[in-house]
């Protein structure tokens, strides 16, 4: 259900100053921002369209455009398809640990939702069974699922697991986060290894998470071992970087 546009308050441009140094663009952003950042408008609020803003504000959609796009590239405005601008909660910093995005986004207070674009058995080829360890040809559970959060895509999830888990359902990985559904059958992860990196979307990746063709997105790989030294799965996803990070903490030895 797409939320209805959300009110801005009256007096929240009463202050802008027309006629001095500080460009209209940065104070329109600035005062969204504050907004935003206080709650005044909550995650999920959708904007007024930019000709009707700019209308109200007496200003040029191209200022208008230039103040949205600020807030996009800081991760608290999202512009979506047939929906329009709306407010999200900041961009998902995630920590480089063996933890799952379903688990970070809960964490963080937002509202995990999954998508199954995929979820199909099928022979091991070559990389897999090399992967996993297990024969070729064997039966091996494909996952593709789109992750949003509060509504938002966010990542596109790409899985393979061994054998023991290709009775998987669908209602669960809906519902249920896949790491999540791995420890309750008794799997206790203890190390991976993952690989992030950047590439340009492909047209099926800009679809699905409602960003311009040929943009960038954040990629990582991982190859997840249980206590036994036995890979459970391994995953190629791809996010969102306006909305998306990895944090490292560096050692020195």
């Amino acid at each position: 259900m797409v939320k209805a546009e959300h009110p801005l308050p009256a007096d929240l441009f009463m202050d802008l100053e027309r006629s001095g140094p500080v460009p209209m663009y940065y104070q329109v952003a600035s005062r969204l921002e504050k907004a935003i950042l206080d709650e005044t408008l909550p995650a999920g609020a959708r904007l007024e369209n930019e000709v009707a803003l700019g209308h109200r504000l007496g200003l040029s959609r191209p200022t208008i455009r230039r103040a949205i796009q600020e807030l996009v590239d800081k991760g608290l405005l999202v512009r979506r398809r047939g929906v329009g601008t709306q407010v999200v909660h900041g961009r998902v910093t995630r920590n480089v640990e063996l933890s799952s995005l379903y688990e970070d986004l809960e964490s963080s207070g937002q509202k995990p939702e999954t998508r199954i674009l995929e979820c199909t058995v099928v022979p091991a080829d070559e990389r897999a069974a090399d992967i996993l360890d297990i024969e070729r040809g064997s039966p091996t559970l494909h996952l593709r699922r789109l992750r949003l959060a509060d509504g938002v895509p966010i990542a596109i999830l790409d899985n393979t697991l061994p054998p023991e888990f290709a009775d998987l359902v669908e209602g669960e990985l809906a519902t249920r986060g896949l790491y999540q559904l791995l420890r309750a059958r008794g799997v206790t992860m203890r190390v991976a290894n993952q690989r992030i990196g950047a590439r340009e979307a492909t047209n099926s990746e800009s679809s699905l998470l409602d960003i311009r063709k040929g943009s960038a997105v954040l990629t990582m790989s991982r190859t997840v071992f249980d206590n036994s030294g036995r890979a459970v799965e391994f995953g190629q996803h791809c996010y969102r970087p306006d909305l998306y990070s990895f944090e490292v903490t560096l050692v020195n030895r």
